[in-house]
């Protein structure tokens, strides 16, 4: 397959293409959150059963890990600006389907919808980053914007679920997706032209491997899904996670002897792919569950409703914009590798100081210091861990890339929730009343504190990433794209 070698010479107008790839994963992210504090008015809303109701959350994350590799690997066929705005497309028509909807099937298929544009949309804009900005100073300032709506938009989801919950009833989380969604896809057509986008130029599709690897990694992130509401040893589960790893390794073996693999193998030998999945896998399993265990201590310890439980992670949001912006500009100084491992260690610092501020009693005012500390160090370590896992490869084959990094991120959550949730939870079953505010404390203490030996582990695994190149922070890049 012949070489051709292009200088990147960027987009046109570099600064709103970067505000529109910023504005997609704030989509994204938001997406996330927005849906858990509306739960209690749609289960009552559409008559989900107790048991079913978390399929409105779980449909999304399934679909989402289980069609990361085929969407990171589409971006490279077609293009990321046909995925990014396929993406978007998605998102709205699934939106406004899930506002509609008048029966439990229809919104879970809805956000099941939601979840595959997501796995279209999030490759196709780490891509656009990662091969639209020079290496350096640019492209660490596009990723330190990008990072700061990733990292703050998750935060803001539960905020702006819990006002327009309050405001205009559980449907408005949905409607409020389509006018977002919509502008972005629309606004993408004029801006991100797609004359110096790498794109491979094989126009195969690796059906085989597409089937298997979207069917085991679904089938995987179900059992995990599943797992903690059904139990482990359930058949469902098991059957799912055995199907899941044999479907996994048949994938492995296609991929091994196909001649245009969907996952080109030698790809997962490149040291930053293979570090940054490692480093993706654990930072979701730790920094990923903290949300989680913030939102049920809010709630659940302390009473606060879904509007005060959104402010609440003002002050963490405010930390983890910061963190971003500052994380770019010590990327560009110091080199990444340096800057994210200071940064999993000042998110390790402050998951312990928390944790340590945990109190059936405790004001809020006793947890913002532990908030900014942990903020800071989130929202640096997002910023750069995706760009840190791609950077060794080559633009046309970004997009898998990215959807390799991207599905171990949602793996690493699904496993690292269902274990300490597991472990918070456990001392509080049997109890009721102030036992259980008591107990539910010391578990969500003892959780986070696994949460920061797991950051030290994240630490620990960045040190794969390959060193800072000096004296290149400013040169132009030249891509190899096949043709």
């Amino acid at each position: 397959m012949p070489i051709i070698e292009e200088t990147r010479t960027g987009f046109r107008r570099p600064g709103l293409v970067l505000a529109l790839l910023a504005f997609a994963q704030l989509i994204i992210s938001i997406d996330y959150n927005i849906v858990y504090v509306a739960l209690p008015e749609i289960g009552d809303g559409l008559g989900f059963s107790a048991q079913s109701l978390q399929w409105v959350i779980s449909a999304y994350a399934v679909a989402f890990g289980g069609f990361l590799l085929l969407g990171g690997r589409a971006v490279d066929l077609f293009g990321p600006r046909r995925m990014f705005v396929l993406g978007l497309t998605l998102y709205a028509v699934a939106s406004l389907a899930g506002g509609l909807a008048d029966a439990p099937w229809l919104l879970v298929a809805a956000r099941a919808v939601q979840g595959l544009g997501g796995a279209l949309l999030f490759p196709a804009t780490l891509t656009l980053v990662s091969t639209g900005f020079a290496e350096g100073r640019e492209r660490n300032r596009a990723f330190a914007v990008w990072g700061t709506a990733g990292g703050s938009g998750m935060i803001l989801g539960s905020l702006l679920g819990g006002v327009l919950t309050q405001a205009f009833g559980w449907t408005a989380v949905f409607y409020v997706n389509v006018p977002l969604a919509a502008a972005a896809a629309l606004a993408a057509l004029p801006l991100i032209t797609s004359s110096a986008l790498p794109r491979a130029a094989s126009r195969r599709f690796d059906l085989g491997g597409a089937l298997t690897a979207t069917t085991g990694t679904t089938l995987v992130v179900f059992a995990l899904v599943q797992g903690p509401e059904s139990g482990w040893t359930a058949g469902p589960v098991l059957a799912a996670a055995a199907a899941g790893a044999g479907l996994l390794a048949v994938f492995i073996a296609i991929q091994a002897r196909g001649k245009d693999p969907l996952l080109p193998l030698g790809l997962l030998r490149g040291r930053d792919l293979s570090a940054g999945a490692l480093v993706t896998f654990l930072y979701m399993a730790t920094f990923g569950t903290l949300l989680y265990f913030l939102t049920v201590y809010f709630q659940l310890v302390q009473g606060y409703g879904a509007l005060r439980t959104g402010v609440a992670f003002l002050v963490p949001m405010a930390a983890i914009v910061a963190g971003s912006q500052l994380a770019g500009r010590l990327a560009t100084a110091r080199g990444v590798r340096a800057t994210m491992i200071a940064s999993l260690l000042v998110g390790l610092l402050g998951t312990l100081i928390v944790a340590a501020s945990l109190a059936v009693d405790a004001s809020y005012l006793a947890l913002v210091p532990g908030l900014v500390v942990l903020g800071l160090g989130q929202g640096a370590g997002y910023t750069l861990m995706f760009g840190a896992a791609t950077a060794g490869t080559s633009a046309a084959q970004q997009g898998i890339a990215s959807g390799v990094a991207s599905t171990a991120q949602q793996i690493g959550g699904a496993v690292g929730l269902a274990i300490l949730v597991a472990i918070a939870n456990s001392p509080g079953i049997g109890l009721t009343g102030e036992a259980l505010r008591a107990a539910t404390t010391d578990g969500l203490r003892t959780a986070m504190y696994i949460a920061a030996a797991g950051i030290g582990l994240t630490a620990l695994a960045a040190l794969g990433f390959t060193p800072a190149r000096h004296g290149s922070a400013d040169a132009p890049t030249t891509t190899k794209i096949a043709a």
